[in-house]
């Protein structure tokens, strides 16, 4: 290999596309794409992820790594994970739409936002006026890709006149072409039983807006000059066409030519031919005609390789077409315009000196397009974007806590209650509040030490009051979602939101700072608590025992919250019992949000009750949790959403949100209190670290300045909305991590006045 070759940087590349044996013109290109990358770069891994409009029916080669089913969203996802766990350094898609599931082939979004590969995206179509949906996949793929591939000069103009693209992201590279010597028709005709023939071609697979029609229209006016020219029209029929309507569309094809008087000068041969049999047929020909309807066409593969061979060409005036035969490499005529075409074809077929002419200088063009060119071309592309990706910068081995900080928490606050979500840091009104971060806020305004009492007094009220109106009496159930204009939008809400209710009242009774904060908490516990009795999800009852087990702190001879904690306990034992498998201790077949409560109920209940056996088990599914939460770098991976309702299934990493952290410290809290085992700070501290940037991209969602966090880890960075989950999850964590050091400093030096 030469020193070029050698000098590249990246070694290993993903390939979306279409792929041969699929009959269709995408499927020629990636597969050549491929091709050219492998002979001129030996040592480059491609990993071919193949599209599939009908699972089953292809016998791909062994290039091909993988196949994603067009339709199916779960193929796109699998793929993404599969592509970051495969080491290669970045993704090469080829993009048409209709080769993607989805509104305009949106599923090929889902895939690339899963993936932190750098993007590069050869762009197939470049549309000036745009349905929404292909407006909005075009522009995500704008903001996604770090280069977009375009094959003529007319669709860089259109995606920054169109689409506002960032002209320095664009780069020209033109379609490839195969390296073959330049060679006479004649050499070639034998092959085909072409002698004594003049030879007029077109080649593709056969569909409406080819413009067949003109050239068959123009053959009588040809045939008058020249009788033994022949018009062959070399392809299939697009599968999809034949779908749909068989092979009417070539048969009227056939009958115009008939009804023409020339139907011996007109040959359809019905094959989709592999690479080296169609250079052949374009190498027999005397003229190449593209007579193509749609002006808009960006890219045509098929006169990139009658360029490439060095054909005479006459094409129709669209956009490709006019970039590739200027200056003299070519011939155009408009749309529709038999007479034209007639007019050029006799002139060509009758000077040979002129055809000659022409096929020299496109064969002179053609070899700045050779497959191989266009390889290095790509691959310095890929090399610039590998090369400036930003180093991943690993954070200092010193964990700092965060002081809570309630900025962020006012932020989202107002007279009503907390709001739920934002835009970036601004509270987001449409959507209102919801009694599960209302509970929430009201657990933090316990929890923090340092804070000025009036401003505790005055949001622990806010949030209590909301929690209080909340409750339906006649429903005995706490409604959940409230609009900004405080009308309810449900009676009840969902089991979960009435759990962490519960919790809240507990938590608040035994840590409010005042009496009559305590007073009130405990007034609505005892009102509404029994609801827990009835409640059937096992994080709803998790909850419930949170409460209750921090109400029976408040007031140890609580009778409701002991008959909460008694009931459901043994019920999640069973439940984890029915689920176990060898690899697999957890109380349901799939995982989901806020996993470790699940652990952590078990061990606070049996805490209050007195029960080893009960901490044993929190303990044990506490353990296997943590240990599908951790990184093979060591880092703490929350629980990604795309990983629920997968029966065992081990978790995947994206999207990851705040909340997973926070209930795995909280869970590793009681722990310790249960224990004494300084192991549980240890991974307390780890899931507090992946606030701080100890994670899968090394970026910290608290925003230190203001106490907010970022709503979650996306496989390309941060959703840097900050809503009032996220924000609650960071400021109650930094609360307990600071609790948790207090008390094992307090074990250590309990151990050292024995020693």
């Amino acid at each position: 290999m030469d020193k070029k070759a050698q000098a590249i940087g990246v070694g290993h590349l993903a390939l979306i596309g279409n792929f041969l044996p699929r009959k269709c013109g995408l499927a020629t290109f990636t597969t050549d794409t491929f091709n050219a990358l492998k002979g001129r770069f030996p040592d480059l891994t491609v990993d071919v992820y193949a599209m599939d409009d009908h699972p089953g029916r292809y016998s791909y080669p062994d290039a091909v790594t993988g196949t994603i089913a067009q339709n199916d969203l779960g193929a796109y996802l699998d793929t993404a994970r599969q592509i970051e766990a495969s080491g290669a350094q970045a993704i090469w898609l080829q993009h048409e739409y209709g080769i993607y599931g989805g509104p305009a082939g949106e599923h090929i979004l889902a895939l690339l936002d899963r993936t932190t590969l750098p993007l590069i995206v050869t762009l197939h179509t470049v549309l000036e006026k745009p349905s929404h949906d292909e407006r909005v996949v075009m522009e995500a793929l704008l903001r996604r890709a770090a280069k977009i591939v375009v094959m003529a000069e007319r669709g860089r103009e259109i995606l920054t006149r169109v689409y506002g693209a960032n002209l320095r992201s664009i780069v020209n590279i033109p379609h490839g072409v195969p390296d073959r010597v330049f060679a006479e028709p004649a050499a070639f005709k034998p092959r085909f039983g072409w002698q004594g023939r003049q030879v007029i071609l077109t080649f593709g697979l056969l569909a409406p807006g080819k413009g067949i029609e003109t050239v068959i229209e123009a053959l009588p006016a040809v045939v008058a000059q020249h009788p033994d020219a022949m018009y062959v029209v070399l392809g299939a029929t697009h599968p999809n066409l034949v779908a749909h309507e068989g092979e009417k569309y070539r048969d009227s094809l056939k009958a115009l030519a008939a009804d023409k008087g020339v139907a011996d000068n007109v040959a359809f041969i019905d094959a989709f031919v592999e690479q080296d049999d169609l250079i052949d047929y374009l190498q027999a020909a005397d003229i190449y005609v593209t007579p193509y309807l749609n002006p808009a066409q960006i890219t045509s593969g098929t006169l990139s390789y009658a360029i490439g061979v060095g054909k005479a060409v006459i094409s129709t005036p669209y956009v490709h077409a006019t970039e590739i035969l200027a200056d003299g490499h070519g011939v155009l005529v408009d749309f529709r315009d038999s007479a034209a075409f007639s007019r050029e074809i006799n002139d060509l077929l009758g000077s040979e000196r002129n055809r000659m002419r022409l096929s020299s200088r496109a064969y002179a063009r053609g070899r700045t397009m050779t497959w191989s060119r266009v390889a290095e071309r790509a691959m310095g592309e890929l090399e610039a974007i590998v090369d400036g990706q930003p180093k991943r910068i690993v954070p200092s081995s010193a964990l700092k806590v965060l002081a809570p900080d309630i900025a962020a928490v006012e932020r989202m606050s107002d007279a009503t209650g907390m709001l739920q979500h934002s835009i970036y840091s601004v509270p987001d009104r449409r959507h209102g509040y919801c009694i599960d971060d209302n509970a929430r806020a009201l657990i933090l305004m316990s929890a923090v030490d340092d804070l000025d009492e009036t401003a505790r007094d005055k949001w622990t009220t806010i949030y209590a009051s909301f929690v209080q109106y909340a409750w339906n009496p006649d429903k005995r159930r706490f409604r959940n979602f409230m609009n900004y204009d405080r009308t309810w939008c449900e009676d009840c809400g969902s089991e979960d939101s009435n759990g962490r209710a519960l919790w809240s009242l507990g938590v608040t009774a035994r840590d409010a700072r005042t009496r009559k904060h305590r007073d009130w908490a405990t007034m609505m516990f005892d009102t509404t608590a029994s609801l827990a009795l009835e409640l059937g999800s096992p994080r709803a009852q998790a909850f419930a025992m949170l409460g209750a087990a921090a109400m029976l702190e408040a007031s140890p001879g609580h009778q409701l919250a002991r008959s909460i904690l008694e009931r459901f306990p043994d019920q999640h034992v069973a439940l984890l019992d029915e689920a176990r498998r060898p690899n697999w201790v957890w109380f349901e077949i799939v995982l989901a949000y806020d996993n470790a409560r699940l652990p952590e109920g078990l061990i606070r209940a049996g805490m209050a009750l007195n029960r080893r056996d009960l901490i044993a088990v929190g303990v044990e599914t506490l353990e296997w949790i943590i240990s599908r939460q951790k990184s093979p770098a060591g880092h703490f991976r929350a629980v990604g959403s795309e990983s629920f309702g997968r029966p065992y299934a081990e978790p995947l990493p994206f999207d990851q949100q705040p909340l997973e952290a926070q209930a795995t410290i909280d869970a590793c809290c009681a722990a310790f209190a249960a224990t004494g085992e300084q192991r549980w700070r240890d991974e307390a501290e780890r899931a507090y670290g992946w606030y701080l940037g100890r994670n899968d991209l090394d970026l910290p969602l608290a925003t230190m300045h203001d106490g907010g966090c970022f709503d979650g880890l996306m496989p390309t960075g941060l959703n840097r909305n900050q809503g009032a989950e996220s924000i609650l999850a960071l400021q109650l964590s930094s609360c307990a991590i600071s609790g948790l050091s207090k008390a094992t400093q307090g074990v250590a030096g309990a151990d050292r006045a024995v020693a």
